[in-house]
């Protein structure tokens, strides 16, 4: 029998159940997996079908549960096999809804996460990657991550009290709860049917808002408290040339440096949040020089973080720092402006241009600029050796804006 009735569960609802609950243990098993690989060249293609499969098992526990919820919306429940047990009842019914707003959290949040992030692990479907009203946002990502992780561990501590009143009931009690799951056989006395199902629905609102609400809002302020900023690289003074020393001294006000590489054949961008440059520039000649030094372990680059302040890229605990230097030239009359200049990067000291527009306010100087690198010429990701995984180009911007500082 399909339908439920006052003392059993039809076909349908054990079907969800089981189908949920064995999706949900694999999806835990995935997810631990991967976390528990270390992420380098040898990992990525493992690391890739994990959390692909991970990701589209979790999307489909979310559609098994709104059906699951929609078909008990119009099903009669199974009455309480011990109503005289309170207690025990009511720390039942806690554990069911909690367990309930787990099946939509836990999917939603990561869909939400995944959403916000590029290029790494789609989907195994057809219907795009990305979500309506989600935007490709690193403190999005963040956030559903941080409301994924804590879901995580809620659905670890309900999942076992579950399973312990399951067996209680099957080896203590002997009362046939668990089997009116497992079989669908009759349980309980029908007069002891109290409720209806528009009660049902209420308190299990009533516990997702508390009960969830609680766990949503602790991982939000877990996000949002004050964090340490990256230890920052010790950047050595600029002594500038004779030739620097002359033009007039420019200060960054604020600006921007990001940069963006293909991952899994989708962009990925991020940005060095802590960095500092050397200006000298003379508008009437066109010329000047820069220095720029960057702690590369203020890196943040979406969902590959980690991975890229690693030894088989940034390789930070190493090579904290990167330095840029060369001559500005200007390229005619116009805003066109050049750094032909030497990148020093792991280690490596790589000739590098760099094309720029600038535009001069007053006192006041706006660039606008980029190049595109090859990180196979600084031995980074050599264990990537296409770029089915990791692009070779790596994209630089950079948005400065600068006021005039003479001495």
């Amino acid at each position: 029998m399909l339908t439920n009735t006052a003392t059993r569960y039809g076909a349908l609802a054990r079907f969800f159940h089981w189908a949920i609950a064995l999706l949900i243990l694999i999806d835990i098993g995935l997810g631990l997996a991967g976390g528990s690989l270390p992420r380098n060249a040898d990992t990525v293609a493992t690391l890739k079908t994990l959390y692909s499969i991970h990701k589209t098992l979790g999307v489909t526990v979310l559609g098994l549960a709104i059906l699951r919820v929609l078909w008990a919306l119009i099903q009669p429940r199974p009455v309480p096999v011990h109503p005289d047990r309170k207690a025990e009842s009511f720390v039942a019914e806690l554990v069911h809804w909690v367990l309930y707003g787990a099946i939509f959290v836990m999917p939603l949040s990561g869909w939400i996460m995944h959403a916000a992030e590029s290029g790494f692990a789609p989907i195994l479907w057809p219907f795009g990657q990305g979500l309506p009203f989600v935007p490709k946002s690193d403190d999005v990502a963040h956030l559903a991550g941080a409301v994924h992780g804590a879901s995580a561990w809620v659905i670890y501590i309900t999942v076992g009290l579950h399973v312990l009143g399951a067996l209680k009931h099957a080896v203590v009690d002997r009362d046939g709860v668990l089997s009116r799951m497992l079989r669908g056989t009759s349980a309980g006395v029908p007069e002891a049917h109290v409720g209806s199902p528009l009660f049902h629905v209420v308190a299990g609102l009533l516990a997702f808002v508390l009960l969830w609400g609680a766990v949503v809002i602790g991982a939000v302020l877990s996000v949002s408290q004050p964090k340490e900023a990256p230890a920052a690289a010790v950047l050595a003074e600029t002594v500038p040339s004779s030739e620097a020393a002359a033009k007039p001294v420019w200060t960054v006000a604020e600006g921007s440096l990001g940069i963006t590489v293909q991952q899994m054949g989708a962009p990925v961008s991020g940005s060095f949040g802590s960095w500092d440059a050397q200006i000298a520039y003379d508008p009437e000649t066109g010329t000047g020089q820069v220095e720029v030094q960057i702690d590369t372990t203020s890196l943040t680059l979406g969902s590959v973080t980690q991975q890229a302040l690693g030894p088989e890229f940034f390789n930070t605990e190493s090579f904290a720092t990167a330095r840029f230097a060369g001559p500005i030239s200007s390229q005619g009359s116009g805003p066109d402006h050049q750094v032909a200049g030497t990148l020093t990067l792991v280690g490596q000291e790589v000739p590098v241009t760099l094309d720029f527009t600038l535009e001069l306010d007053g006192d006041s100087a706006h660039v606008v600029g980029q190049t595109t690198l090859d990180r196979r010429d600084f031995g980074m990701g050599a264990g990537y050796e296409d770029e089915s995984t990791v692009g070779y180009a790596v994209d630089v911007s950079i948005d400065v804006t600068a006021t005039r500082s003479d001495p």
